[in-house]
Parts: structure tokens; sequence; C-alpha cells
């Protein structure tokens, strides 16, 4: 007898350990969901004290464009002067391009999707937060621009340089600039523009070196680049040329020897992806693919603001009802579920700043039908429970039946929704995306929760007085 005791003593210290540490992570995780709460306490308690304790890590929760506002756009790009083997890959390297601009432009986490309509090609943009809809369109709008450039001279890049320190501290003083200042402001006081641009590249491809199995790029120019070439060539052995795509370098490898044919090769130490990158970008600037705004829509901040409230309070209202039924009809069970339902919460929350993911409104709702699938494992859980009870089974063994016998149906339908948010990432839009996304990360923590973390606090009822009490369990 004396040995049962010391094992339930043991398990329960176990188990007491375990809860310890799902509460801890459950704090971290509320702490990182609204440190606001950490941060006021530290601010009263370095005014009382001086101690200086320190703010918590304050990382914000990403939104999409309807919660906070912004502008989609789609584009129908003209793909007649392009072969159309290469659709794909122009139609890459332009979106590769165009997500260099708007990040550029300051716009937070834009999307820049790809969309095929039979025959037609068409690029989906959102641009959540920007405010100058009418600038993004303009600079989204014009064609990639590729060019080639050789290093200046020493002397020159150092007048260059004192030129522009002079005109910032110019500007400092509140003096405004003349054009030709604000020309030499922005001037790359390091390479300087040639006569080749992309218009005389042919093409760019991806190859492995024949020795080293190393990735490499091959260009081909036509005719007329192939001139210019080797006579940039000539003239910048030993030196980089580099290249420019809409005035932001690239690449900047250095002539090993004066290139004639139109044929070369930038080696290096090129991961497979880096390559097929720069093969992009190389072939944006140098097959022109115009493209065209056929459709435009805005949304504004206080529209979205409004909508993030709405589904917030919907959501709210649908958890607090939730609640009350669990704890009404399963009773302690039910409140358990609740903590652990809570704790779920958190933790989903924290991962998706972590990720981070861009939260829409359907990305909100994929988060709220996760919840009710998480109560809906609960409840799984406990009607098997009942049953065990009911055979007249002791609480232990019928809160390790329940949870046995509730799994394999959770797993399969889990597994089931889990299939289907794969199908909806891999094939829908940015929207349904979002509502994808966060259903999968619901389900896989809402599994975490009903399987692991409910089973440890019925566990802690094991062998004390309250399982004795029906009433609470049935």
């Amino acid at each position: 007898m004396a040995v049962f005791r010391k094992n339930i003593k043991g398990q329960k210290g176990k188990i007491s350990l375990i809860i310890l540490g799902i509460f801890l992570l459950a704090v971290l995780a509320g702490l990182l969901d609204y440190p606001v709460v950490w941060n006021k306490g530290a601010d009263f308690l370095n005014q009382k004290t001086g101690l200086g304790a320190p703010h918590f890590f304050n990382l914000p929760f990403r939104l999409g464009l309807d919660l906070l506002g912004g502008a989609h756009l789609v584009y129908e790009a003209d793909l007649s002067q392009i072969e159309p083997g290469n659709y794909d890959d122009s139609m890459a390297g332009v979106r590769d391009v165009i997500e260099r601009r708007v990040n550029l432009f300051g716009v937070t986490e834009p999307i820049v999707q790809i969309n095929k309509t039979g025959e037609h090609y068409r690029l989906i943009i959102e641009l959540a937060g920007v405010k100058d809809i009418g600038q993004a369109i303009k600079m989204i709008g014009e064609t990639p621009f590729l060019d080639f450039r050789e290093e200046r001279g020493k002397t020159e890049t150092e007048n260059i340089l004192a030129d522009q320190k002079e005109l910032l501290k110019k500007m400092e003083e509140g003096l405004s600039l003349t054009p030709e200042e604000e020309q030499i402001l922005v001037q790359d006081p390091y390479f300087k523009p040639t006569a080749l641009t992309g218009r005389y590249l042919k093409s760019a491809q991806m190859d492995f070196n024949q020795q080293t199995f190393q990735s490499q790029v091959s260009l081909q120019f036509n005719d007329e680049g192939s001139k210019i070439f080797e006579e940039l060539t000539q003239k910048n052995v030993g030196k980089p040329l580099a290249i420019y795509l809409d005035g932001a370098p690239i690449s900047a490898p250095v002539v090993q020897e004066v290139i004639s044919g139109g044929q070369a090769q930038i080696t290096g130490q090129f991961s497979v992806d880096e390559a097929k990158q720069l093969v992009q970008r190389l072939n944006a600037g140098a097959l022109p693919v115009p493209i065209k705004l056929i459709s435009q829509e805005s949304v504004g901040a206080s529209l979205g603001k409004i909508s993030l409230e709405q589904s917030l309070k919907a959501g709210l209202i649908g958890i607090l009802a939730v609640v009350l039924f669990m704890f009404l009809y399963y009773r302690l069970s039910g409140f358990l579920a609740i903590v652990a339902l809570l704790i779920y919460a958190a933790i989903v929350l924290a991962i998706f700043k972590l990720i981070p993911v861009t939260l829409t409104l359907a990305g909100i709702t994929g988060f709220i039908l996760s919840i009710g699938m998480a109560v809906d494992a609960n409840i799984l859980i406990f009607e098997r429970m009942k049953e065990e009870l009911k055979q007249g089974k002791s609480f232990g063994s019928a809160v390790d039946d329940g949870f046995s016998r509730a799994w394999s149906s959770i797993r399969d339908s889990n597994a089931s929704s889990l299939i289907t948010c794969a199908i909806l990432y891999w094939l829908g839009t940015s929207i349904i995306k979002g509502f994808a996304l966060t259903l999968a990360i619901g389900i896989l923590v809402s599994m975490l929760s009903a399987i692991f973390i409910t089973r440890q606090f019925l566990k802690l009822f094991k062998g004390t007085k309250l399982e004795n009490y029906e009433r609470l369990w049935r």
C-alpha cells in the first residue's frame, strides 16, 4: 500500500509540473499577444523604484488590405512579344521586379500574384496601408529597365561623394536644391551608365559548370549588343561590370577577359535558387512585358477599422456562447476545457505574430472556425468519458479510455480538414490562402489543446475527492 501511494504522489508531481509549464507558456504567449499589460506594469515599477525593468517584446499583428486599408490592383500582361515557352519565366521575372518596386515604396507585406485565365496572364497586387495610390500605380506600371554599368575612377567617385555630402548638408539647413543638384544627389557614385541595356540582351539562362558543377548564369546578346559588350569587356578587364535593374544593383561580376561573340557566363558561389532569381531579373529587364491596369479597388483605413471591430465583436460573441454552453452542459470538465481553450487562443495568436501571418477578415474567420473545432474535439472526449463512467469504470480509467477512443474520430476529422486547407492554400487566391493558413494553424494547435492540455487538467483530479462527484463529470 505504501508503494502505491508513492507512485500516485509521483504522478501528481509530474502532472503538476506539466501544468505549471503549460501556464508559463500561456503567460508568455499572452504577453506576446498583448504586451501593454507588462509594459504598463514595468513603467509603474520603474517610476516608483527606478529599477529599470525592461519592456516586453512588442511585435504588432500584420493586418491585410481589408483591415488596414489600401489598394487592390489587377494588371493584364502583354506577352505578344514573348515566345510562348517563356511566358511563365517572363511573368515570374516581372512579378519579382514589381515586388522590389512596392517594397521600395514602403508598403508593408505586399502581395503580388500571377493569375492565368485562359490565355490571359494577370498580376494581382494588394498594397495594404498604402496612402498615395496614384504614385504606386505609376511606379508599378513602368516596364522594367535593365542596364550595365562600368566602374568609375577613384577620383571621380570621391568628387561625387563630396558633392553629395555638401548637398545633404544644404538640405539639412533647409535650403532648396536646383534640378541639377537633385540629379547629383541621386547619382550613383561608384558606377556609371553605358550604352548596354536590356534591349540588347536576348536571353539569360541558368546552367552548370561542366568542371565544378557549380550553378552559373549564361547571357546571350544580339548582334548589336555583342559589339557593345565586347568593347565594354575590353575596357574593363579585371574590373566589375555591374548589372542594374530599375536603378538597383542585382549583380556586379568581375570581367576576367575580353568577351566576343555575345555569349558570357556569370560565375560565383551561386546556389540554385540565387541563380534562378538572377535569371528571372535579367529576363524581366531584357524581355519587355508591358502591363495594363484593368481593375482598381481602394479600401479606406476607416472602413478597414470598422471591419476589424465588427469581426472581433462577432468572434467574441461566438466564443462567449461556446464558453456558456460548455460550462452549463459539461460542468467541471467543461470549465477545464474553457481554460484550455483560452490557452489555445493565446498560443495561436502568438504564432500568428511570430510567423508572421497577415490577418484578413477571411483569416480571422479561419481562426474563429478553428476554435469551434477545438471545442468539438473536447465534446467528443467528454461524451466518451460519460459512456465509460456509466459503465461503472473509475474516473482515471474513464479519462484514459475516453481520450483513446475519441482519438480516432478527432484524428480523421482534423486530417481531412488539414488536407482541405492544403488544397485551398495551394490553389486559392490571397484571401483564400489567409483563411486556409489560419485554419490549419488553429487545427494543429487545437489537437494539442484537446489531447494534451485538457487531459492533463483532468488527470489532476485523479485520486481526489472531486472524482467521486458524478454530477461534476456526467
